[in-house]
């Protein structure tokens, strides 16, 4: 089962100039829609003064949620490229921007399709693509007595925990990867007193 994707390592920009025409690109990795609006809302308010704010974004480890937006340039003249970009490079979970400071000099709509194609593939090209692992989490009850099996269990798998709490009765949170979920939900079957909770 396919449980990893690739997307950026970190913030990274871009800069693209044609006839007066500046485009700043902005890319990031993003893991949700809250921060897709956090980073646009941010760079509007730094760069008001400027004409266009365009973007795309895919979400999502099957990419099933993406959008690309002209933001006022000719239809598919500047979201449709910024998206190719992210698609060329089979990324997910990436957001970028670009953001046009007219010079004065129309570039027509195959300059504008260049341009912020080239805005957005510098700033890919500033960035590191990393491979991701798909993970659920999954929480854990037992009691206290079983603790020792459940501990040989995440270390045996090599489990990520990411909360515990250790009493009488006990949870722990865990991050499993995709592919060992089930695996690992036999295995939990198997000791018997733990339970697997919402």
């Amino acid at each position: 089962m396919e449980d990893t994707y690739l997307t950026l390592a970190h913030n990274s920009e871009g800069l693209y100039k044609e006839k007066g025409s500046k485009f700043l690109a902005f890319a990031f990795p993003v893991a949700n829609e809250e921060k897709i609006k956090s980073h646009l809302e941010t760079l509007r308010k730094q760069y008001y003064d400027a004409r266009h704010h365009c973007y795309a974004y895919i979400l999502g480890k099957n990419k099933d949620s993406y959008r690309a937006n002209d933001d006022g340039e000719p239809n598919h003249s500047a979201g449709d490229p910024i998206l190719g970009q992210i698609r060329s490079n089979n990324l997910t979970n990436t957001l970028i921007v670009v953001i046009r400071y007219f010079g004065g000099t129309k570039l027509g709509v195959g300059g504008l399709i260049s341009a912020y194609k080239i805005a957005a593939a510098e700033a890919i090209t500033n960035n590191k693509i990393i491979e991701e692992i798909v993970k659920n989490k999954v929480k854990l009850q037992f009691e206290y007595l079983a603790m020792n099996d459940v501990m040989r269990l995440v270390k045996d798998m090599d489990l990520e925990i990411q909360n515990q709490h250790f009493d009488n009765t006990c949870l722990i949170e865990l991050l499993v990867r995709e592919s060992m979920l089930e695996e690992f939900i036999n295995k939990i079957e198997d000791l018997g007193q733990v339970n697997i909770i919402d």
